[in-house]
């Protein structure tokens, strides 16, 4: 579905992604794993073009942009601002809706059967601010079930919330394969992947491996992403092949 070829990212021409060419599958579950500073949470903002390719192409396989969803690992949102999780989860459906559309009857149901999927029935009238922070990452996945998309980006949707929580969202994550969605998420946790998520790719700034789990985080894939994140330092060298780019565009 999506496909990469020859992606560099970069910041001030130093690369975080390095000439990176393979493809996402289509109706399944990839983790995106490597060390620290590796670029994986750069390679979704690549994909959803928040950062622009310094080199190669991004193809979506007919996905139109307002199919894919996008969590990232540091959401912007003022938890003091008076808004309540109704409004919030309803935020998923403006596609829907439009920008000044009036919330129908049906929208407000399926915003409460998203609540209800996610273990939040009742939480509708709540104010942001007096949740946890598991509920809080629980009602950001109730607003991504309203926007229906075929393709899910989450970056560490586990990180920092409690395990009844993880569990809840696991199951939302396979309910969405079972329905034929794409889903890609940046995660640390090896044992979660290999329990959960059939497809990895193990990146430490260059494709380490690309394919089925068991094999891409093998003992030997492993310590060469590790060898190859204790040579780094703190800015990676220009690459010849984009500071030439860069002088062309120039």
């Amino acid at each position: 579905m999506i496909q990469l070829h020859d992606v560099t990212l970069t910041y001030s021409l130093h690369p975080a992604v390095h000439h990176l060419s393979g493809s996402f599958a289509s109706g399944e579950l990839t983790a995106i794993t490597g060390p620290n500073g590796a670029g994986k949470s750069t390679l979704l903002k690549g994909i959803m073009g928040e950062l622009p390719l310094a080199t190669g192409t991004l193809t979506w396989g007919g996905i139109a942009r307002r199919e894919v969803a996008y969590l990232p690992q540091t959401v912007a949102f003022d938890r003091t601002f008076p808004m309540t999780v109704a409004d919030t989860v309803l935020l998923g459906g403006w596609h829907w809706s439009g920008g000044f559309g009036a919330v129908t009857e049906a929208l407000a149901e399926r915003a409460r059967a998203a609540l209800a999927l996610v273990k939040l029935e009742g939480f509708e009238g709540r104010n942001l601010e007096a949740l946890s922070a598991g509920q809080f990452q629980r009602v950001l996945f109730a607003r991504l079930i309203l926007r229906e998309a075929r393709v899910i980006l989450l970056d560490e949707p586990f990180a920092a919330i409690d395990e009844r929580t993880t569990r809840v969202l696991q199951g939302l994550i396979r309910r969405w394969r079972e329905e034929g969605r794409t889903v890609i998420a940046v995660l640390h946790d090896l044992e979660q992947i290999r329990e959960h998520f059939p497809q990895t790719l193990l990146l430490a700034r260059e494709k380490i491996a690309w394919g089925d789990t068991a094999a891409v985080l093998s003992a030997d894939n492993l310590r060469r992403a590790r060898d190859m994140a204790e040579r780094w330092d703190d800015r990676a060298p220009i690459c010849a092949r984009e500071d030439a780019h860069a002088r062309g565009a120039a």
